[in-house]
């Protein structure tokens, strides 16, 4: 709820004594051949540079020479609905391409002899390989969870961070390393500094929840809350990197990075006892699947590499898809570990060489999965930590994959507390157990009653009624079902003339119109937004300075998602006179928006 506060944002915050001055299924399928002859990966430098301490790449030849330097060309933008096909189904399949006569490719090999020689052990463990029981008797596969969960930051991360800082010459460590983040790339820094005896400063936005900055500061880095966002904390990161000669260290896009996260494809060969038909890997930057395609590709090259993202959040998918990497116009941030709007260069190169393609899942699907883990392991994990799980579950169902070994990584469990509330509420959406109706009766007497009739036996788990003059809606949800007792029902309904909508796949209503049912009202001149608010002191304030007085604001609804920020349905009377202003003022608000005036199931339920 830090956004209803209406204190104004500080917009620097320090810590230990720092002082700093603030500077449904669209398109066709994709369907391609993969060849898979020798195995070549696109690097930026030589095979021996790889294997130096002194490793470099993109990222550190922009972090050392010029941080303000503009990229050759500017990046394509494109929005997340314009690759979108059915959960589970394996898109965005790369073509495969080798140059020989190009001389920035190489052999894989030298990615498998350095993660071979990965000193990540020196602070991370080998993480388990566990058998779902539950989930595996579910899909009638073997599902393996390699659980990095478990690891001392609860996340993977720490694996790429200090592969990187270990291959630091000492007079490179001893004048520090910085990095920006606002989650688990920051806890595996600030560990890996304390392993290795190097002094870490930490960037992260001001809108960070005090528990994630706190568990750094814990960790002995220096904390330094700054900026709005993401990309002004990396700014402020590289800059001062450039300044006091400190390393940055970059969350995924680095070889020395891309070979610590490769250990864990290592450890799942080697675990592995049985034939394996897939491994699913979350995919925010790549670098995580980027490491492991590297090194399984090369050691078992039938084992297929498939990155799972959501549907909001698929730069990789649409990076594949367009054979080049592209950036995200808006990035969903519900699994914020996996809301990146461009990926690496060097996760890409290799990407695009080895992986398999990408499943696409849901909001409701993660939640079904944290659900999942938690009955499985009694462990709850973060959404970008049951990312894999719910692509592994979407893909054997597509397919109707039966009696494989499929292995998924459980990536990371720094949950925040306040998110839980909302996978409560989606899990069963997401299991395909709870579904969202509405049913259209006529208002006269005993249709109330002849609607229960029809219902039956079914399990009703929230039920909301509101009749108008000549009709009424029931809003109501339904319980552990199967597709055809649903089917049934519905038909059931339709032969008696009452109208009934499956609602389930609206998140409008799913996040709004379920709690405003009843709360009709016809209000002149009225633009229905989607807000997000980001989840800090002043938004509020600041959403409110932007629109009133100028306008009356005749609705207002909003739902915390926490740190990733809230849900808000506002409504806001504006003449159509006045629309290219309101239109102007939302874009210079800076808040993510999208207009929902036209919305069928607004206008059913709402009007």
């Amino acid at each position: 709820m830090e956004a209803l506060r209406l204190s104004p944002p500080q917009t620097l915050l320090l810590r230990h004594k720092d002082r700093v001055t603030q500077t449904p299924f669209v398109g066709s399928h994709i369907t391609k051949k993969c060849n898979l002859p020798l195995i070549r990966v696109a690097v930026s430098k030589p095979t021996a540079e790889i294997s130096s301490p002194t490793v470099t790449s993109r990222e550190t030849d922009v972090v050392s020479s010029s941080f303000a330097a503009a990229p050759s060309a500017p990046r394509k933008k494109v929005p997340a609905n314009s690759l979108q096909y059915p959960s589970g189904y394996l898109g965005a399949a790369p073509e495969r391409s080798v140059d020989e006569g190009n001389h920035d490719v190489i052999n894989a090999m030298g990615y498998l002899t350095n993660i071979l020689s990965s000193k990540v052990y020196d602070v991370a463990i080998e993480s388990p390989l566990q058998l779902a029981t539950k989930l595996s008797e579910r899909l009638g596969n073997q599902i393996w969870l390699k659980r990095e969960d478990l690891q001392p930051v609860f996340s993977f991360k720490l694996r790429g961070a200090y592969n990187m800082m270990a291959k630091l010459p000492k007079e490179q460590l001893e004048r520090g390393v910085i990095c920006s983040s606002a989650g688990n790339h920051a806890q595996g820094v600030a560990l890996s500094a304390k392993r290795l005896g190097c002094n870490a400063v930490i960037a992260m936005p001001v809108t960070t929840p005090e528990i994630k900055w706190q568990s750094v500061e814990r960790l002995g880095a220096t904390v330094v809350l700054i900026g709005d966002s993401y990309d002004e904390a990396q700014a402020y990161a590289k800059k001062r990197a450039k300044e006091e000669g400190r390393t940055f260290i970059p969350p995924f896009d680095h070889p020395d990075v891309i070979i610590g996260q490769g250990t864990v494809g290592m450890e799942i060969v080697r675990q592995m006892q049985s034939p394996l038909h897939a491994i699913f890997v979350p995919v925010g930057g790549g670098g995580l699947i980027a490491g492991i395609a590297a090194y399984v590709k090369r050691v078992s090259p039938e084992v297929k590499i498939i990155g799972v993202e959501p549907f909001d959040a698929n730069a990789m998918a649409l990076s594949l898809h367009h054979g080049e990497r592209v950036m995200l116009e808006k990035v969903g941030g519900f699994a914020d570990g996996v809301a990146v709007k461009e990926v690496g260069e060097e996760t890409f190169s290799i990407c695009r060489e080895l992986v398999d393609g990408v499943v696409l899942v849901s909001r409701d699907a993660i939640c079904a999965s944290i659900k999942d883990m938690f009955e499985e392991k009694r462990s709850i994990l973060e959404p970008a930590g049951a990312l894999a799980l719910a692509g592994a579950e979407a893909y054997c169902k597509y397919y109707g994959i039966k009696e494989k070994n499929v292995a998924a990584i459980t990536s990371g469990a720094n949950m925040n507390f306040d998110k839980l509330r909302v996978v409560t509420e989606l899990a069963n959406v997401g299991r395909q157990q709870e579904a969202v109706l509405a049913t259209v009766l006529p208002e006269e007497p005993g249709s109330f009653k002849q609607f229960c009739e029809m219902v039956g036996p079914m399990n009703i788990t929230e039920f909301k009624y509101r009749c108008t003059a000549d009709k009424a809606v029931v809003l109501y949800s339904v319980g552990v079902h199967t597709v055809s007792e649903l089917e049934a029902m519905k038909q059931r309904l339709e032969s008696s003339q009452l109208r009934t909508y499956n609602l389930t796949a609206s998140d409008l209503v799913k996040d709004h119109l379920r709690y405003l049912m009843g709360g009709r009202s016809d209000v002149e001149n009225e633009v229905l937004c989607r807000f997000i608010f980001p989840e800090r002191p002043g938004a509020l304030m600041k959403f409110l300075d932007t629109f009133s007085p100028r306008w009356n604001i005749s609705l207002f609804h909003y739902r915390g998602q926490g740190e990733t920020g809230a849900n808000v349905l506002v409504g806001v009377q504006v003449s159509k006179s006045e629309e290219d202003e309101f239109i102007h003022r939302a874009d210079s608000l800076g808040y993510e928006y999208v207009l929902v005036n036209d919305d069928e199931n607004f206008q059913l339920l709402m009007h």
